[in-house]
């Protein structure tokens, strides 16, 4: 019996929602996909599968097999690829997502370079703040900033992602520039809001390394650090941005840093993969690929101060 195959056949299904769908992409008649499903309960002595009015759903146990089986599926699918390209072949589509502005900035302009490395490979990028689920969307690898909240993925830090605090020398100008943190709660700030709500407690440490925490206001917020950084460059306020975010404007005085002397909490660009075994060989390539690139110095940090 293909136990390995008819379990492939039982998550197609429920990926797809039909036998017959799932049929019609392993080139199966239904007869033949539908007597592999049986064979498969039968020999597991479980039923799998139940139908509703339009869709087919897992049962207990076959929601059970789908979430331990499907990795499983997919390490032997890996592995048997990666003995047939003997190990030295990066090939296939490579799936992955990312923030909309660094994806971007910065990944862009890289994949050319990556693709010209690697002409069995093909790329399907996905640009956008909101934050997908690897597994279920079908993602191979992610580029994610910040604190990392899922423990069920595997996570490759890239770069130390620094931030500051900036404003137009037009805002700076017409309000004066802040001297200590305490300085800010006189001031316009510019808030981020985003999945844990309005980020107004900017957190900062000292030259003595003490951390000071301020409660700041302002007129402008927005879910997208585009916006923010627009309304800085406009003069509207001061705004706490990454470093690779606006390191243009720094580099050019549209922006300037306010605070230098004061450091906000680092956090890390990721490469983030769904937990598996056996990581394709294209993923891998494309995450190591993306560390010498970001290594020591990356193109953001630099001439920035």
């Amino acid at each position: 019996m293909d136990r390995v195959g008819d379990i492939g056949l039982f998550l197609r299904v429920l990926d797809l929602g039909s036998i017959s769908a799932a049929a019609r992409s392993l080139d199966l008649s239904v007869a033949v996909a539908s007597q592999r499903l049986q064979r498969l309960e039968k020999e597991l002595g479980v039923r799998l599968l139940h139908r509703t009015t339009r869709r087919l759903h897992a049962t207990p146990e076959g929601a059970a097999l789908a979430e331990r089986g499907r990795g499983l599926v997919e390490d032997l699918e890996a592995l048997t690829s990666e003995l047939r390209r003997s190990g030295a072949d990066v090939s296939g589509t490579l799936r992955m997502t990312a923030s909309a502005s660094f994806g971007r900035q910065y990944l862009s302009p890289l994949l050319p370079e990556f693709l010209a490395l690697h002409p069995n490979v093909r790329i399907s990028v996905d640009l956008s703040d909101v934050m997908k689920d690897l597994v279920s969307s079908g993602f191979d690898l992610a580029i994610r900033i910040g604190a990392l909240e899922d423990s069920t993925l595997v996570a490759r830090k890239l770069a130390v992602n620094r931030r500051v605090l900036c404003a137009s020398p037009a805002y700076l100008a017409r309000r004066g520039t802040p001297s200590t943190p305490a300085d800010l709660s006189a001031h316009e700030c510019l808030l981020l809001v985003g999945s844990q709500g309005r980020q107004d407690h900017w957190r900062m440490t000292d030259h003595n390394g003490r951390e000071v925490a301020v409660r700041v206001e302002g007129r402008f917020e927005s879910n997208y650090g585009e916006v923010l950084r627009d309304a800085a460059v406009a003069g509207l306020g001061i705004a706490l941005h990454s470093t690779w975010h606006v390191c243009e404007d720094l580099r050019s005085g549209r922006l300037r840093q306010v605070l230098p002397h004061y450091r906000l909490a680092d956090s890390g660009i990721y490469a983030v993969m769904p937990q598996r075994r056996l990581v394709p060989l294209r993923v891998r390539a494309f995450a190591d690929f993306l560390a010498e690139k970001f290594a020591d110095v990356p193109p953001w940090e630099r001439a920035v101060g």
